[in-house]
């Protein structure tokens, strides 16, 4: 049995540098998703503006001449995916597929920031566990230098982990409003060209 306690002792200990930098990969991942959520951010606003008015006074009537206002606008996911619902040999059928493909690759941006939220307080977890074993060897050799240093270590991959979790967080929690936003505008989109060309049924041979 002691064996076996000394090599679980050695794996957990080995996976101290590992954890340690995977912890940094996700921190500086975490601030560099947090810079492009702003860039993202400005983007939007700039969409929102130039968009929501449209968006609100948008009927049957001028579906068709929403086009126009959608190429002025500056390029987003959410313009090309609604200039997409446009082309002239999309049927309903088409147009939902389109929409549905945009939920996927949405839902993938999102597991992105799902990443950072499952990961960030695993691996702050380990890196918290790992070197209180050293520690309590320290404590129970009297040497106080190796505990403090294996508890800072201990310390700062928990706050470590929870900055990149906290960050996650917030990621998914303002790009799924977005998400949610972008959907329901494409749905409502799709509804009003679908039924536009049913009562222009010479929209659909033309």
């Amino acid at each position: 049995m002691e064996y076996v306690s000394n090599l679980m002792f050695w794996i957990s200990n080995g996976l101290l540098v590992p954890v340690i930098v995977g912890l940094l990969f996700f921190f500086f991942r975490a601030i560099f998703m947090l810079g492009g959520l702003f860039n993202q951010y400005m983007s939007r606003s700039k969409q929102d503006k130039a968009l929501k008015k449209s968006l609100n006074e948008l009927d049957k009537q001028n579906i068709s001449t929403f086009k126009s206002i959608l190429e002025k606008t500056p390029s987003s996911k959410f313009t090309i995916a609604a200039l997409q619902l446009y082309k002239e040999q999309n049927s309903a059928i088409h147009r939902n597929r389109q929409i549905s493909e945009f939920e996927i690759n949405a839902d993938k941006e999102l597991g992105k920031s799902k990443v950072l939220i499952k990961f960030g307080p695993i691996l702050g977890l380990m890196g918290t566990l790992i070197p209180m074993g050293p520690a309590l060897v320290g404590l129970s050799t009297g040497d106080i230098g190796s505990m403090a240093y294996n508890m800072q270590v201990a310390f700062a991959t928990t706050v470590l982990g929870l900055c990149i979790g906290a960050a996650g967080f917030i990621l998914l929690q303002i790009r799924q409003r977005w998400v949610v936003s972008d959907l329901t505008n494409l749905d409502f989109i799709s509804d009003l060209m679908t039924q536009y060309k049913n009562e222009t049924p010479c929209n659909e041979e033309d």
